[in-house]
This record gives C-alpha cells, structure tokens and sequence, in this order.
C-alpha cells in the first residue's frame, strides 16, 4: 500500500468508526425512547379506560340503587333491576353483565344465551377462572381484571378490561368491561412507527456516511488522479530528454565516425593504394595481401559510413525530414527484395529537432519491421505536412498481424511500443492498422505540438 491509500485509510477509518458509534448511539436512543413513549401512551390508554369503566359502573349501580335501597329483595325487585340493566349499553360492544357470587349468570345483554348458565369453572385461552377471577375482585371491594371474552362486533376473542362491585344483599356482581384489541392495534401501529423512524434515521446515517466516504474517495481520487498527471507529465519529460541524450550521444558517434574514423581509413587506403601505384610504376606486381587490404579498407569504410549514417544520418540534419526519408527508402530498396516508395505531400516546411527525429526513428523502426517479419513486396512511406500538423505513413502489403494481441504479448510489439512512446513524447499520436492485406503505420503530430516542440 503506497503512501496516498495509507493517508486515505487513515482518514476513511476514523469516520467509519465515528460514523458506526453515532449510529449505534442514536440507535439505542431512539429504541429507548420509543419504549419509554410506547409505556407511556399504554399507561395513558389504560388509565382513561379505567376512568371509564369506573363511571360505567358507578352509573349502573346508580340506575339500580334505588330499587336497591328499597331493602326489598323479592324477584320482582330483582327482575326490574335486571331490565333496567339489560337496557343499559355503550357503542358496538359496551354492555353489562350481573353474576351471582355462584357463578351464575343472571343477565347479559349481548349474550342472552349464557344467562342462567353457571360459569364458575370457564376458562379463558391462558387457562386463568375468567369468572371467579371477576367474583373475587367483586367481593374485595370491587375493582379492575383483565381476562379474555367474545368480542360482540366480530365473534372472536378478544382482550378485555373489565371493572366490576358487588351488590351484597342481593349476592350480585356487576360490571362492565372494554376491549383492549384496539389499544394493541394502536400499540402496533406506533410500534410499526417507531420502528419505521429508527430506520430513516439509520438510512440517513447511511446516506451520509456514503456521502462523506464518496467525498473521501472523490478527493483522494482527484489527487491520485492529479499525482498521476503529474507523474506521466514528468515521466514524459524524462523520456523526451532520455531520447533526446540518446540522439546527442548518436549524433556524436555518428560525427566522430564520420569526422575521425572514417577519415583515418581514407588516410590509410590512400596511403594503401599509393604504395600499389608506386610498385606499378616500378613495374613491380603488387603484392596480393595489399590488394585485398584495399578492399577489406573500402568495405570497412563502406560499413563504418552505414554505421554512422545510421546512427544519425547527416541529411535529417542538413537537408530536413523529406530528403532523409528519401534516402532512408532508397537504402531499403537497395538493401533487399522489397521496392520502397516515397512521397512527401504539401509545403515543406522545418520542423523541430524533436519532431522529425521521432517521425525519421518511426521509418526507421517500421521498416525494420517490415524487413523481419512482413514478407512484403512493396512499402510505401508518405510524408503530408497539412494545415493542423504533420503525418507520417509507413504501409506494407505484406501478411499482417494481430494488433490486439501483440499489444498484450509482453515479448512481443516492443518496437511498436517505443513508437508510440517517441510519439507520445512530442505530444502526437500513433495508429496501427493491419490485415491479411497488410499494414499501415500512421504518426500524426498536431500543429501545437509543432510550436511547443
């Protein structure tokens, strides 16, 4: 890990761990919160319907307490005391119920089938004695139970809250109660709320911690992004003058061939071929070793000239990029089987050392291509100097090759490589193109990369 992604990680991690305990902070909060308020609201439901109940029953009693206070306990009394609390009732499932402390039922307004039926030994789903649970709160003085009952509107059972007193001379209870299912479907409700806002805060959290890491990784993007540029730029900068030192260092070879070698190899063919004449004349036959040291001087001197032309022919320098090219094609030509072709098309005009040395080393490079592997008859080179820059191609009607793979190949395409680099370098660009037909190699450099070259 470089330097950039330690410094990124060290500023991603502190947030993530900052980001996670505020998360888990506000969490707990809100959870505890919404329990405390959920506690609350039941509390609050709880006891206004205790309120209530209690009113309901303080009513009822108050409907039946003067024929209560009467002292009279005969059946007429009580039936009449049972009418007027049949007719009693509140809403859909608001009634009463009287019970004698036995167990049995003597009035129910909504179930008219249990009354007369004893029901001492009824249990609810929890397996609690709903109706000795009820006579025992009566004989205590009154109060609330909670237990579980038919529900009126839906036929089911159903929580219920329950209040209820006794009538002792007359050995009744009666109570009323109201169903708790509509508390618990507004508990649920506030649940689901509570829960549903915990999870926007956390999606919130979510979503800025998101937004805090894309704008970490955005900027550390940028300046990894900005480093790289500055790194091909310089790269670049260094390949130029790398280049650049080696066409000095070429061009110094080249003139010290050109200017000491092979100057000291005429000196000694002349000197070589003077003592050849001076024994003629003597009408002496010349040895044969020194006629064979003339010509192994003419080929050493023909070589040392390829040599140095080679390393920086004298034309690119004196006569410009189109006479060397020229030349270039011509000493292919002569050199083996493949004709080569040379057109200069448009105004010439003189181009920085950079930029025609690079185009002059793309020849160079593609024909030596061409020789190795192309199996070609012809290759046509085309030097077009055009209004937004100049454009060089090298195309062969040789056997082609995969550009693709041979880019990915690591052992292969090296030449094609340093092309694209010396082009690159000067701020122009490099295509290839081939087929079974052939290929063509085209270096385009721009009109600004003229000028700042």
């Amino acid at each position: 890990m470089n330097l950039r992604l330690k410094i990124v990680a060290l500023a991603v991690a502190p947030l993530l761990v900052a980001l996670v305990l505020v998360a888990l902070a506000v969490r707990h909060q809100e959870r505890d919160l919404a329990a405390r308020e959920r506690a609350l609201i039941e509390e609050t439901y709880m006891n206004q319907r205790r309120s209530e109940l209690r009113s309901y029953v303080a009513l009822a009693v108050s409907v039946v307490q003067p024929l209560y206070d009467t002292g009279l306990d005969d059946e007429a009394t009580r039936t009449e005391a049972l009418h007027r609390l049949a007719a009693l009732d509140y809403g859909n499932d608001g009634y009463f119920f009287v019970y004698d402390m036995q167990g049995r039922s003597l009035m129910h307004s909504r179930q008219p089938d249990l009354v007369g039926q004893n029901l001492w030994e009824l249990k609810d789903s929890q397996g609690r004695f709903t109706i000795q649970a009820l006579i025992a709160r009566a004989r205590a003085g009154g109060g609330y139970v909670e237990y579980e009952w038919r529900k009126p509107s839906s036929a089911q059972l159903a929580p219920k809250l329950g209040y209820v007193t006794a009538l002792p001379r007359w050995n009744w209870m009666v109570g009323t109660g109201l169903y708790l299912d509509d508390i618990h479907g507004a508990m649920h409700t506030l649940d689901r709320q509570m829960n549903l806002n915990v999870t926007t805060t956390m999606l919130w959290i979510a979503g800025i911690a998101a937004l805090c890491l894309s704008a970490v990784s955005a900027g550390g993007l940028l300046l990894n992004l900005s480093e790289h540029r500055v790194a091909e730029a310089k790269l670049r900068l260094l390949a130029r003058q790398v280049v650049q030192s080696q066409e000095e260092e070429r061009g110094r070879l080249a003139r010290e061939l050109h200017d000491g070698t092979s100057q000291t190899l005429v000196s000694t063919k002349l000197l070589v071929e003077s003592a050849v004449d001076a024994l003629e004349r003597a009408k002496h036959p010349a040895p044969v070793v020194l006629t064979k040291a003339v010509a192994r001087l003419n080929e050493t001197l023909s070589e040392v000239r390829r040599i140095s032309h080679r390393l920086r022919p004298a034309l690119l320098d004196q006569l410009g990029l189109p006479a060397a090219l020229e030349r270039l094609g011509a000493e292919f030509g002569d050199e083996g089987t493949v004709a080569a072709s040379v057109a200069v098309h448009g105004a010439p005009r003189e181009l920085p050392e950079e930029v025609k040395t690079a185009l002059f080393r793309v020849a160079q490079e593609a024909l030596t291509n061409v020789r190795k592997h192309a199996r070609a008859r012809q290759v046509r080179i085309a030097l077009d100097f055009e209004e937004r820059g100049v454009r060089l191609e090298v195309g062969d009607d040789g056997v082609g090759f995969n550009v693709e793979a041979t880019q990915l190949d690591p052992r292969r395409g090296i030449g094609l490589r340093n092309m694209r680099e010396r082009i690159a370098a000067i701020g122009g660009r490099l295509d290839v193109r081939s087929a079974a037909s052939g290929t063509a190699i085209v270096a385009f450099v721009p009109a600004k990369s003229l000028e700042g070259a």
